[in-house]
């Protein structure tokens, strides 16, 4: 199979998954108990006022006629309006993404160094006591529920030591404005980078003094499953034929671990960073609802809570979207790093 085959088959199976996902949520939202018209009346409205929300939310059409028009209205980029506010869900979901952007690029630094630096350790020392506690490390930090962990570093570095905020994403007024130039501003709504381009330091620090608990508990949680996938993968490259006839011919140690070992383990690595990073845009839900990081996934939790149709829906997709193109560019790079798959 060649790479436009291979890369069009992918696609083509992407397509089906998305659609199987937004039906399936379309529905479930439906039946789910209570009606999300009468959350916006504190008390008992007239039925009349109720009746003409709920025609102007299309909640009184046929089922199948909302859930076609919502298709479509995906189709054209159009995610709905949310019931709360009547504003448009695209905008809000375009909003809240960057933060969590933002919050998994950093987590998935952490992880891989952290992870891949213990994984080359617990290999160098296999069968010894190293390598039986940084394996013990990798299954329990991974077991460990995650906000479990976030609650943890609250009470030490926030609450305990007082080096570090416990949430929020920065001081209020003192979000970075980006590069401005000419009447046009240039803001990518990643903190870190805005501020860069504002070329203000302290905004920079603050916004790395905000991402680093958050990071640091998703990272950690992380960092098991990099760290076990690459001792695994060290100790076959170590046993394997090509390493042995290295160490026959008299190379160094290190040389033989890093330039031989490491480098052939890190094919499968970089596949899981890439499932692993898109997971991460996914499923960074709990860890921004404990730091209150206002990312996609706190979003969605609210939305949730308000049983807001529109926005749940809107959430999803772009997560369904955002999640398959990742995993779509990782296997389409895998590929081409190992041409084996595609034969």
């Amino acid at each position: 199979m060649g790479s436009g085959s291979y890369i069009a088959t992918r696609i083509l199976m992407t397509i089906p998954t998305i659609v199987l996902l937004l039906t399936f949520i379309f529905f479930f939202v439906r039946v789910l108990p209570g009606d999300p018209v009468l959350l916006h009346f504190e008390k008992q409205a007239r039925p009349e006022v109720i009746e003409s929300l709920r025609h102007q939310l299309g909640f009184d059409r046929p089922i199948l006629d909302q859930y076609l028009d919502y298709m479509l209205g995906v189709i054209r980029g159009d995610l709905g309006k949310s019931m709360e506010d009547f504003s448009p869900v695209s905008e809000q979901v375009l909003s809240a993404f960057p933060a969590t952007l933002e919050l998994s690029i950093f987590s998935m630094i952490i992880a891989v160094i952290v992870g891949v630096l213990l994984g080359v350790v617990a290999s160098r020392s296999y069968n010894s006591s190293a390598d039986h506690f940084l394996r013990f490390f990798g299954v329990a930090v991974y077991a460990t529920p995650i906000f479990f962990i976030g609650m943890l570093l609250q009470l030490l570095f926030g609450i305990g030591l007082h080096l570090f905020p416990t949430g929020g994403r920065m001081y209020p007024g003192m979000e970075p404005c980006g590069l401005s130039f000419g009447g046009t501003t240039i803001r990518t709504g990643l903190y870190t980078i805005d501020s860069i381009l504002e070329g203000n330091p302290v905004k920079f620090i603050l916004a790395l003094e905000y991402l680093f608990l958050p990071s640091v508990t998703l990272g950690l949680y992380l960092s098991g499953i990099f760290l076990r996938l690459t001792r695994s993968n060290m100790l076959d490259t170590l046993f394997a034929e090509f390493t042995i006839a290295a160490k026959a011919r008299g190379l160094k140690a290190k040389t033989v671990m890093y330039s031989y070992a490491l480098r052939n383990a890190l094919l499968p690595i970089f596949t899981m960073m890439g499932l692993e990073f898109a997971a991460l845009l996914g499923g960074a839900v709990l860890t921004e609802t404990t730091f209150s990081w206002p990312g996609l996934g706190r979003y969605l939790v609210q939305r949730i809570a308000f049983r807001d149709y529109t926005a749940i829906q809107g959430a999803v997709v772009y997560f369904a979207l955002v999640v398959s193109l990742t995993s779509l560019v990782v296997d389409v790079a895998y590929s081409y790093l190992d041409p084996r798959i595609r034969v």
